[in-house]
Protein backbone atom coordinates (compact mmCIF):
# COMPACT_ATOMS: atom_id res chain seq x y z
CA UNK A 1 0.00 0.00 0.00
CA UNK A 2 2.20 2.55 1.05
CA UNK A 3 4.93 1.33 -2.47
CA UNK A 4 1.13 2.49 -4.32
CA UNK A 5 1.20 5.57 -2.75
CA UNK A 6 5.18 6.32 -3.14
CA UNK A 7 4.67 5.56 -7.21
CA UNK A 8 1.43 7.66 -6.83
CA UNK A 9 2.95 10.68 -5.40
CA UNK A 10 5.79 10.27 -8.29
CA UNK A 11 3.80 10.21 -11.16
CA UNK A 12 2.43 13.35 -9.82
CA UNK A 13 5.13 15.44 -8.88
CA UNK A 14 6.25 14.10 -12.70
CA UNK A 15 3.43 15.60 -14.52
CA UNK A 16 3.73 18.79 -12.73
CA UNK A 17 7.14 19.08 -13.42
CA UNK A 18 6.17 18.40 -17.38
CA UNK A 19 3.01 20.80 -17.12
CA UNK A 20 5.51 23.47 -15.45
CA UNK A 21 7.92 23.00 -18.50
CA UNK A 22 5.47 23.07 -21.27
CA UNK A 23 4.10 26.14 -19.56
CA UNK A 24 8.03 27.66 -19.69
CA UNK A 25 7.91 27.00 -23.04
CA UNK A 26 5.03 28.44 -24.04
CA UNK A 27 5.59 31.31 -22.28
CA UNK A 28 9.23 31.35 -23.81
CA UNK A 29 7.48 31.15 -27.26
CA UNK A 30 5.34 33.92 -26.88
CA UNK A 31 7.59 36.55 -25.45
CA UNK A 32 9.81 35.39 -28.54
CA UNK A 33 6.79 36.33 -30.49
CA UNK A 34 5.79 39.34 -28.88
CA UNK A 35 9.48 40.76 -29.37
CA UNK A 36 9.91 39.71 -33.10
CA UNK A 37 6.15 41.96 -33.45
CA UNK A 38 7.34 44.79 -32.03
CA UNK A 39 10.64 45.09 -33.70
CA UNK A 40 9.35 44.30 -36.79
CA UNK A 41 6.59 47.00 -36.03
CA UNK A 42 9.25 49.58 -34.74
CA UNK A 43 11.26 48.68 -38.31
CA UNK A 44 8.14 49.55 -40.07
CA UNK A 45 7.61 52.82 -37.99
CA UNK A 46 10.90 54.02 -38.42
CA UNK A 47 10.53 52.91 -42.66
CA UNK A 48 7.56 55.42 -42.18
CA UNK A 49 9.16 57.96 -40.53
CA UNK A 50 12.45 58.04 -42.78
CA UNK A 51 10.15 58.23 -45.57
CA UNK A 52 7.73 60.89 -44.25
CA UNK A 53 11.24 62.78 -43.14
CA UNK A 54 12.88 62.72 -46.71
CA UNK A 55 9.26 63.18 -48.55
CA UNK A 56 9.45 66.78 -46.10
CA UNK A 57 12.88 67.48 -46.81
CA UNK A 58 12.69 67.08 -50.72
CA UNK A 59 9.51 68.88 -50.64
CA UNK A 60 11.45 71.68 -48.45
CA UNK A 61 13.98 71.64 -51.33
CA UNK A 62 11.88 71.37 -54.12
CA UNK A 63 9.85 74.93 -53.04
CA UNK A 64 13.32 76.39 -52.42
CA UNK A 65 14.79 75.64 -55.78
CA UNK A 66 11.45 76.22 -57.33
CA UNK A 67 10.98 79.90 -55.55
CA UNK A 68 11.33 82.68 -59.01
CA UNK A 69 11.76 86.22 -58.19
CA UNK A 70 9.54 87.06 -61.29
CA UNK A 71 6.50 88.39 -60.45
CA UNK A 72 7.52 88.69 -56.64
CA UNK A 73 7.33 91.39 -54.79
CA UNK A 74 11.01 91.81 -53.50
CA UNK A 75 12.10 94.03 -50.51
CA UNK A 76 15.39 95.50 -50.90
CA UNK A 77 17.56 98.13 -48.89
CA UNK A 78 17.74 101.28 -51.13
CA UNK A 79 20.71 101.61 -53.17
CA UNK A 80 22.28 98.27 -52.78
CA UNK A 81 23.45 95.06 -54.39
CA UNK A 82 19.94 93.47 -53.73
CA UNK A 83 18.22 96.49 -54.98
CA UNK A 84 19.86 96.27 -58.49
CA UNK A 85 19.69 92.91 -58.75
CA UNK A 86 15.67 93.44 -57.96
CA UNK A 87 15.33 96.13 -60.20
CA UNK A 88 15.99 93.96 -62.86
CA UNK A 89 12.88 91.88 -62.35
CA UNK A 90 11.50 94.90 -61.54
CA UNK A 91 11.73 95.97 -65.60
CA UNK A 92 12.02 92.73 -67.12
CA UNK A 93 9.60 90.13 -65.37
CA UNK A 94 6.77 91.73 -63.54
CA UNK A 95 7.99 92.11 -59.92
CA UNK A 96 7.66 95.03 -57.91
CA UNK A 97 10.83 96.19 -55.78
CA UNK A 98 9.57 97.64 -52.59
CA UNK A 99 12.68 99.52 -51.39
CA UNK A 100 13.98 100.53 -47.06
CA UNK A 101 16.34 102.83 -45.66
CA UNK A 102 17.47 99.60 -43.72
CA UNK A 103 17.44 96.35 -44.45
CA UNK A 104 15.63 95.51 -41.08
CA UNK A 105 12.66 97.18 -42.37
CA UNK A 106 12.48 95.23 -45.39
CA UNK A 107 12.49 91.89 -42.81
CA UNK A 108 10.16 93.31 -41.24
CA UNK A 109 7.74 94.04 -43.93
CA UNK A 110 8.52 90.05 -44.89
CA UNK A 111 7.20 88.65 -41.07
CA UNK A 112 3.81 90.72 -41.96
CA UNK A 113 3.32 89.33 -44.86
CA UNK A 114 3.59 92.89 -46.92
CA UNK A 115 6.83 91.60 -49.15
CA UNK A 116 7.47 88.25 -50.66
CA UNK A 117 11.24 88.36 -50.09
CA UNK A 118 14.09 90.36 -49.18
CA UNK A 119 17.16 90.20 -51.28
CA UNK A 120 20.15 90.99 -49.22
CA UNK A 121 24.28 90.02 -48.49
CA UNK A 122 24.86 86.77 -47.25
CA UNK A 123 26.02 87.63 -43.99
CA UNK A 124 23.56 90.24 -42.77
CA UNK A 125 21.12 87.61 -44.14
CA UNK A 126 22.23 85.08 -41.70
CA UNK A 127 22.23 87.66 -39.01
CA UNK A 128 18.29 88.29 -39.48
CA UNK A 129 17.65 84.56 -39.97
CA UNK A 130 19.07 84.10 -36.65
CA UNK A 131 17.04 86.34 -34.47
CA UNK A 132 13.97 85.52 -36.17
CA UNK A 133 13.00 81.50 -36.65
CA UNK A 134 9.92 82.09 -38.62
CA UNK A 135 12.62 83.26 -41.83
CA UNK A 136 14.66 81.44 -43.87
CA UNK A 137 17.79 81.75 -46.48
CA UNK A 138 17.02 79.81 -49.45
CA UNK A 139 20.37 77.70 -50.88
CA UNK A 140 20.79 79.87 -54.34
CA UNK A 141 22.75 82.48 -54.78
CA UNK A 142 21.83 85.25 -56.74
CA UNK A 143 25.38 86.60 -57.30
CA UNK A 144 28.86 86.69 -56.01
CA UNK A 145 30.56 90.39 -55.37
CA UNK A 146 33.52 91.60 -53.87
CA UNK A 147 33.56 94.34 -51.14
CA UNK A 148 36.12 97.37 -50.78
CA UNK A 149 36.45 100.67 -49.88
CA UNK A 150 35.48 103.86 -51.82
CA UNK A 151 37.78 106.33 -52.34
CA UNK A 152 37.39 109.88 -54.50
CA UNK A 153 38.84 110.40 -57.72
CA UNK A 154 41.24 113.16 -57.39
CA UNK A 155 42.77 111.25 -53.86
CA UNK A 156 44.53 108.60 -55.93
CA UNK A 157 47.13 109.22 -53.28
CA UNK A 158 45.10 108.13 -50.33
CA UNK A 159 43.73 104.95 -52.84
CA UNK A 160 47.50 103.79 -52.56
CA UNK A 161 48.13 104.08 -49.13
CA UNK A 162 45.09 102.71 -47.91
CA UNK A 163 45.82 99.76 -50.34
CA UNK A 164 49.49 99.61 -49.01
CA UNK A 165 47.84 98.82 -45.45
CA UNK A 166 45.69 96.42 -46.67
CA UNK A 167 48.38 94.05 -48.05
CA UNK A 168 50.29 94.31 -44.70
CA UNK A 169 47.11 93.53 -42.68
CA UNK A 170 46.75 90.70 -44.96
CA UNK A 171 50.17 89.18 -44.64
CA UNK A 172 49.86 89.60 -40.85
CA UNK A 173 46.82 88.06 -40.67
CA UNK A 174 45.01 90.94 -39.15
CA UNK A 175 42.02 91.24 -41.67
CA UNK A 176 41.58 87.13 -41.28
CA UNK A 177 41.16 87.78 -37.13
CA UNK A 178 38.81 90.72 -37.41
CA UNK A 179 36.01 88.76 -39.90
CA UNK A 180 36.66 85.68 -37.68
CA UNK A 181 35.59 87.72 -34.82
CA UNK A 182 32.36 88.65 -35.90
CA UNK A 183 31.90 85.33 -38.50
CA UNK A 184 32.32 81.92 -37.53
CA UNK A 185 32.78 79.55 -34.33
CA UNK A 186 35.54 82.22 -32.90
CA UNK A 187 32.88 85.41 -33.26
CA UNK A 188 33.42 87.47 -29.92
CA UNK A 189 36.54 85.53 -29.50
CA UNK A 190 39.51 88.38 -30.33
CA UNK A 191 38.17 91.31 -30.94
CA UNK A 192 40.61 94.23 -32.65
CA UNK A 193 42.41 96.44 -30.31
CA UNK A 194 44.95 98.97 -31.89
CA UNK A 195 48.12 98.59 -30.85
CA UNK A 196 50.10 100.86 -28.16
CA UNK A 197 51.87 103.87 -29.17
CA UNK A 198 50.76 104.57 -32.82
CA UNK A 199 51.80 108.03 -33.83
CA UNK A 200 49.02 110.15 -34.91
CA UNK A 201 50.05 112.68 -36.30
CA UNK A 202 48.63 112.80 -39.75
CA UNK A 203 45.41 113.53 -39.04
CA UNK A 204 42.14 112.29 -39.48
CA UNK A 205 40.09 109.75 -41.54
CA UNK A 206 36.17 110.15 -41.92
CA UNK A 207 35.11 107.39 -43.12
CA UNK A 208 31.13 107.22 -44.67
CA UNK A 209 29.13 104.46 -43.76
CA UNK A 210 25.42 102.95 -43.32
CA UNK A 211 25.41 101.38 -39.60
CA UNK A 212 22.52 99.25 -40.32
CA UNK A 213 24.42 96.33 -42.04
CA UNK A 214 25.46 93.57 -38.91
CA UNK A 215 28.03 92.28 -38.50
CA UNK A 216 29.67 94.65 -41.20
CA UNK A 217 29.07 97.92 -39.18
CA UNK A 218 25.90 98.22 -37.10
CA UNK A 219 25.53 99.93 -33.17
CA UNK A 220 26.30 98.20 -30.00
CA UNK A 221 26.10 100.12 -26.52
CA UNK A 222 25.78 103.38 -28.71
CA UNK A 223 28.91 103.04 -31.45
CA UNK A 224 29.39 101.82 -34.17
CA UNK A 225 30.76 98.37 -33.99
CA UNK A 226 31.66 96.21 -36.68
CA UNK A 227 34.61 93.90 -39.34
CA UNK A 228 34.21 97.37 -41.74
CA UNK A 229 34.97 99.89 -38.30
CA UNK A 230 37.80 97.63 -37.11
CA UNK A 231 39.04 97.23 -40.85
CA UNK A 232 39.12 100.64 -40.97
CA UNK A 233 40.76 101.48 -37.23
CA UNK A 234 43.64 99.19 -38.55
CA UNK A 235 43.81 100.79 -41.80
CA UNK A 236 44.30 103.96 -39.54
CA UNK A 237 46.62 102.77 -37.21
CA UNK A 238 48.79 101.55 -39.92
CA UNK A 239 49.02 104.60 -41.33
CA UNK A 240 48.80 107.12 -38.76
CA UNK A 241 45.86 108.77 -38.53
CA UNK A 242 42.49 109.19 -36.24
CA UNK A 243 39.24 107.51 -37.65
CA UNK A 244 35.76 109.07 -36.94
CA UNK A 245 32.98 107.53 -38.25
CA UNK A 246 30.08 109.12 -39.97
CA UNK A 247 26.52 107.28 -40.11
CA UNK A 248 24.21 108.16 -43.02
CA UNK A 249 22.08 106.70 -45.82
CA UNK A 250 23.65 104.05 -47.79
CA UNK A 251 22.48 105.69 -50.87
CA UNK A 252 24.35 109.10 -49.85
CA UNK A 253 28.11 107.19 -49.15
CA UNK A 254 29.47 108.05 -52.62
CA UNK A 255 28.15 111.32 -52.66
CA UNK A 256 29.91 112.08 -49.05
CA UNK A 257 33.11 110.91 -51.07
CA UNK A 258 32.61 112.75 -53.94
CA UNK A 259 32.13 116.16 -52.23
CA UNK A 260 34.73 115.64 -49.51
CA UNK A 261 32.36 115.50 -46.69
CA UNK A 262 33.97 111.91 -46.14
CA UNK A 263 37.92 110.55 -46.69
CA UNK A 264 36.55 107.44 -48.01
CA UNK A 265 33.52 104.74 -47.57
CA UNK A 266 32.78 101.59 -46.15
CA UNK A 267 29.78 99.96 -46.20
CA UNK A 268 30.05 96.47 -47.35
CA UNK A 269 30.14 97.97 -50.45
CA UNK A 270 30.19 96.17 -53.68
CA UNK A 271 32.69 96.79 -56.32
CA UNK A 272 30.41 97.96 -59.53
CA UNK A 273 30.96 99.37 -63.29
CA UNK A 274 28.17 101.89 -62.47
CA UNK A 275 29.98 102.94 -58.87
CA UNK A 276 33.50 103.07 -60.84
CA UNK A 277 32.29 105.71 -62.92
CA UNK A 278 31.97 108.11 -59.58
CA UNK A 279 34.47 107.05 -57.29
CA UNK A 280 37.66 104.68 -57.36
CA UNK A 281 37.79 101.48 -55.02
CA UNK A 282 40.38 100.24 -52.88
CA UNK A 283 41.86 96.69 -53.00
CA UNK A 284 39.40 94.05 -52.13
CA UNK A 285 39.16 93.04 -48.31
CA UNK A 286 35.98 90.57 -48.31
CA UNK A 287 33.63 88.70 -50.55
CA UNK A 288 30.32 88.02 -49.89
CA UNK A 289 27.19 86.76 -52.06
CA UNK A 290 23.38 88.34 -52.66
CA UNK A 291 20.87 85.98 -51.43
CA UNK A 292 17.09 85.97 -50.46
CA UNK A 293 15.09 85.35 -47.39
CA UNK A 294 11.94 84.26 -47.43
CA UNK A 295 9.20 83.05 -44.47
CA UNK A 296 9.12 79.39 -43.53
Amino acid sequence: MKMKKLLTSVLAVAMVASLAACGSTASTETTVQATETAAESTTAETAAAETDEAASTEAESTDAAAFDLAGKKIGVQLGTTGDQLATEYEQNDGSTVERFNKGADAIQALKQGKIDCVVIDYNPAKAFVEKNDDLQILDEELSSEEYAMCVNKDNSELTAKINEALTQLKEDGTLDAIVSNYIGDEAGQHPYTSPEGVDRSNGTLVMATNATFEPYEYYEDQKVVGIDPDIAQAVCDVLGYDLKIEDMEFDAIVNAVVSGKADFGAAGMTVTDERKLSVDFTDTYATASQVIIVTK
